[in-house]
This record gives structure tokens, sequence and C-alpha cells, in this order.
């Protein structure tokens, strides 16, 4: 009879465990656990186990940042058809990107490209002349002009003037001059100096005083070089001429 008893109960106890209700008592599924994948937690600690009442990420815990330290090491999955991955228009950012740059750069070798700068011997533009009848020497007093053409598309600066002139394969007179001028983007403009040549030589002598002689020429050679700078280069520019000069009057009028 007993034994019957027990077998009853036992019975009776098992039904009752198979009726019990698998959800807790507020209707949810007991979370399953898992392990923080944090490094440094599961280095010090393997079997580290947070327990949480929702369905959280393990990345971020629920908080929706990544902790400060692991943005080096964890890795995103993003789909193939996420359009992140196919930019739009890339091509045409790509050839309107090349081409900005080869119009900028045409650009600043179209404007900063070095062109020429030309120089011309524009004669004399007025002359004083005088006599040393002890020495037989001729004085000249001469006021030359030199024609300069800027080509460029920035302005030059003119750093110093160096001339000879020479008579008869002789020099007769020099002149340097230091920081003559500026001179703007495509300008044209003329430079004016005066050179005092002495031409000691008695055959010029006679050619200008003696009266029964209707031509009094002079031929002088004037070369001289022109240093200017522009965009931190310097340039040497070579020049000469020729010029016949009246040595009979005492001056010329300037023209």
């Amino acid at each position: 009879m007993q034994k019957a008893m027990s077998a009853f109960k036992h019975l009776m106890g098992s039904e009752n465990q198979e009726t019990e209700p698998i959800l807790d008592r507020h209707g949810h599924d007991s979370p399953p656990p898992y392990i923080s994948i944090n490094s440094n937690e599961a280095s010090t600690s393997s079997n580290y186990i947070e327990e949480t009442g929702t369905d959280t990420c393990p990345t971020c815990r629920g908080t929706g940042r990544i902790p400060r330290g692991q943005e080096k090491e964890l890795v995103a999955l993003i789909p193939y058809s996420d359009q992140r991955l196919k930019p739009r228009r890339t091509k045409l950012y790509v050839a309107l990107a090349v081409s900005c740059c080869l119009l900028v750069f045409f650009l600043v070798v179209f404007f900063l490209y070095p062109r020429s700068v030309t120089i011309a011997h524009g004669g004399v533009n007025s002359s004083v002349v005088s006599f040393d009848s002890s020495h037989k020497t001729v004085n000249l007093h001469t006021m030359n002009k030199l024609n300069i053409s800027n080509n460029n598309l920035f302005g030059i600066e003119i750093l110093s003037l160096n001339v000879e002139v020479l008579h008869m394969s002789v020099v007769v007179g020099t002149l340097t001059l230091k920081e003559v001028k500026r001179i703007g983007p495509l300008i044209s403009e003329q430079i004016f100096y005066t050179v005092e040549s002495q031409v000691k030589e008695a055959s010029t002598y006679d050619v200008c005083t003696w009266e029964q002689i209707h031509v009094h020429n002079i031929l002088l050679h004037v070369q001289g070089s022109l240093n200017c700078s522009y965009l931190g280069h310097m340039e040497q520019i070579p020049f000469d001429g020729f010029e016949y000069l009246d040595c009979h009057s005492n001056s010329s009028v300037p023209h």
C-alpha cells in the first residue's frame, strides 16, 4: 500500500512539472548568457559571463556606441548591394577633377611662362659738342634713347644699364646706371641716358672743325647690356647700334 501511494505521488509530481510554464512570469524567454568580446576582459577572465535583460548587441552592449580602443579591432559587414559601395557618377567626378587640374595648369603656364624682352637702340635724342684745341679733342655730350618692349604678362625690373661708346674701335665713353625703372606687363617704354665721350684723335678734330669740309659727321658705335629681373630670374640682354653725329655744330635739337 505504501509503495502504491509513493508511486502515485511521484506520478502527480512529474505531471505538475510538465504543466509548469516554460516562460517566466513576465512572458519572456530567459535570455541566454553570452561572453563579452572585450579583449581586456577576456584576457583577465575567460569565464566572465554578462547577463542582460534584453537582446542587445554584444559589441556595443546596447549603448549604440563602440567601446573606446576597439575601433581598429572591429570589422563592419556591409551588404554587397549597399549603395555606399556603388557611388553614382564616379567617372563624371573624376573627369571634372582632371579637367579642372589641366585647366589650372595651362592657365598658370600661359600667364607665368617667360617671354622675350626686346631692346633696340633708338639713336641720338640730343647732343652737345665742344672742342679742346690744345689737345685736339672733341667732347661729346649725347643723350641717347633705348626702346624696351616687355612681352610678358607680368612686370619686369630693370636693375642696371651698362653702355660703351666706341669710335674707330676705341672706347671713348662709358655709362653705368643702377635700378633704372620698372616696366609693366605688355608695355613698351623708352629709357633716356646721357653719355659723355671724348674723341682724342687729330683727324676727327679736323673733320669737325674745318670749314672747307661740307660733311662733319662722325660714326659712333653704341653697345651695352641691360640687366633685368622677373619671377626671381635675372637675365642680361645685350644691344648695340650705330649713330651718325654732326660734330660741327655746337648742339643738336632734341627729336
